[in-house]
């Protein structure tokens, strides 16, 4: 009886470690199903839709785009949205792992290693990738320009750590320099306009008009976004209301599982109970399909079930179970609103034409799928904190290691993809773009939120030499690419991507012999 006892008290933790592993799975698989590694990256022209082998379109990309489009002028100035819409959907897995960190003043020091850990790896790991796959010229002003801010955004962190806190107006600085930030972007995209313009009406008559690289990407990616789904459909098929359903709420593409190899096959197995969840709980509208993407049965299920996903996750569900009046709870009033308004729309409606409303379904996919990024990122989170305590490895190095591979992977594959289709200018412009959002909004808003919460300003502990090293890794790549890259005359050769990944080899090399005190500080 006593060597059973042991033996069970043995494998208690070998059981708890292996669930949270499997939690660890289901939740980093619900954020790259929702969050995806498509979209428009910050500060870089439109990307183009290539085909990518087992990576699906990201619904909060989608979403976000068409939200774009409903604003007037949009097509004219598409970095407008790029740095505003677009750029939240890109890094919103980065930015809601940042605020959730930062709600704790033990777990801070999770956020900052993976916001730097994430831009050492992007502007090393990231850039250096694309360098070699396809050598190219990087556009001078744009690089210039996205670097300079992103060391400005460095060196106020780096200030920010040296003195342990982040006041309120340390934090309204941080959001005011990305709207500076914007501001700049809008600016120069408007003189570049300009400027083109008065050279086309400079030129001779009858010269024929030449498209930009942006607008030449823009024309292949409204060709190549053709669902040749839409071919293999009957053309007087007239589909009731639960076939509609059916196939609405089929994440399996029988056609695409039959080509596709065993690996993609089994990565889709794992993906399926979460797309499900997902086609039931966002809905997604479509310009490029002649229906929107509307379906009546789903989109109505759409209106009762997407509010109280909404509620049950907002603030870990504390405002969905608040009863009002101690009798009703919040949740059980939004189910039956949404009830009637879904029933008001289904018999309001028919399954052929989309109604003019349908635009407005757009939000609310953008609404719930923000909020379920959150709840994963809540997650992934508190299941690092507590691998983080088992292991006994700190929070920074956490964050710089499992936390930024996992947030920035989805956009190293893309750009890679980019970059081997041709577009490797574009796919570099993001490597600097997109992450000056996620570090100053995720540091600024993180902090704000946190200093409305508690009236006090927010206290950085730095994790010993392990900060100083990520941070100076971080200046050290962004110095390197500043004065290298116009030395050579922005021409990125293959010899500089292998410098930038043998740069990052070593920064992990020394960050992880800093963790387990190989190399340390002199004491006394």
């Amino acid at each position: 009886m006593p060597a059973g006892r042991e033996a069970a008290r043995t494998a208690r933790p070998c059981v708890l470690m292996a669930s949270r592993w499997l939690h660890l799975l289901w939740v980093l698989l619900l954020v790259e199903t929702v969050s995806g590694s498509w979209g428009l990256s910050l500060g870089a022209p439109v990307r183009p839709q290539v085909p990518v082998s087992g990576v699906n379109q990201a619904p909060m990309a989608d979403l976000l785009s068409q939200l774009v489009g409903h604003f007037p002028h949009a097509p004219a100035l598409p970095q407008r949205g790029s740095v505003t819409f677009l750029a939240f959907g890109n890094g919103a897995p980065d930015i809601f792992s940042a605020l959730v960190a930062f709600s704790d003043s033990r777990t801070a020091g999770l956020a900052i290693g993976a916001l730097f850990g994430a831009g050492v790896l992007v502007t090393t790991v990231v850039a250096g990738g694309i360098a070699i796959l396809h050598p190219f010229t990087a556009a001078s002003r744009p690089f210039l320009r996205d670097v300079s801010f992103y060391m400005t955004a460095v060196f106020l962190t780096f200030t920010a750590l040296y003195f342990g806190r982040i006041t309120l107006a340390w934090a309204l600085g941080y959001l005011g320099l990305y709207v500076f930030y914007v501001a700049t972007v809008i600016l120069c995209t408007w003189i570049y306009q300009w400027q083109r313009a008065r050279s086309l009406v400079c030129s001779a008559p009858g010269t024929p008009e030449m498209l930009s690289e942006s607008e030449d990407d823009l024309v292949s990616s409204n060709t190549n976004s053709y669902d040749y789904g839409d071919e293999y459909r009957p053309l007087l098929s007239q589909e009731t209301t639960a076939e509609i359903l059916a196939r609405a709420l089929n994440p399996l593409d029988s056609r695409k599982w039959r080509i596709k190899s065993a690996s993609w096959r089994a990565l889709k197995v794992l993906k399926l109970p979460v797309e499900f969840l997902l086609l039931l709980t966002i809905p997604v509208v479509d310009p490029d399909k002649d229906d929107k993407n509307w379906k009546r049965p789903l989109n109505c299920l759409h209106l009762a079930i997407s509010p109280l996903v909404v509620v049950l996750t907002l603030q870990s569900g504390a405002y969905g179970v608040y009863e009002i009046g101690g009798i009703l709870p919040v949740w059980a009033v939004v189910v039956m609103a949404g009830t009637a308004l879904a029933s008001i729309t289904f018999f309001a409606t028919s399954n052929s034409e989309p109604p003019k409303f349908h635009w407005l379904f757009a939000f609310l996919g953008f609404l719930t799928s923000a909020l379920w990024i959150n709840a994963a990122a809540t997650e992934v989170v508190n299941i690092l904190r507590s691998l983080g305590i088992v292991f006994r490895l700190s929070n920074t190095v956490l964050g710089l290691t499992l936390l930024a591979w996992g947030n920035s992977i989805g956009d190293a594959f893309s750009d890679f993809t980019l970059a081997r289709q041709g577009y490797p200018r574009m796919a570099f412009a993001a490597c600097f773009g997109g992450i000056i959002f996620n570090l100053l909004v995720g540091v600024g808003l993180g902090c704000l939120l946190q200093i409305s919460r508690s009236h006090a300003e927010v206290k950085l502990e730095p994790a010993g030499l392990l900060v100083w090293v990520l941070a100076g890794a971080l200046g050290l790549s962004l110095v390197i690419s500043l004065v290298s890259v116009p030395l050579q005359c922005f021409q990125l050769s293959k010899a500089y991507g292998l410098c930038l990944l043998l740069l990052y080899l070593n920064f992990l090399i020394v960050a992880l012999l800093t963790e387990f005190g190989v190399i340390h500080l002199k004491s006394g």
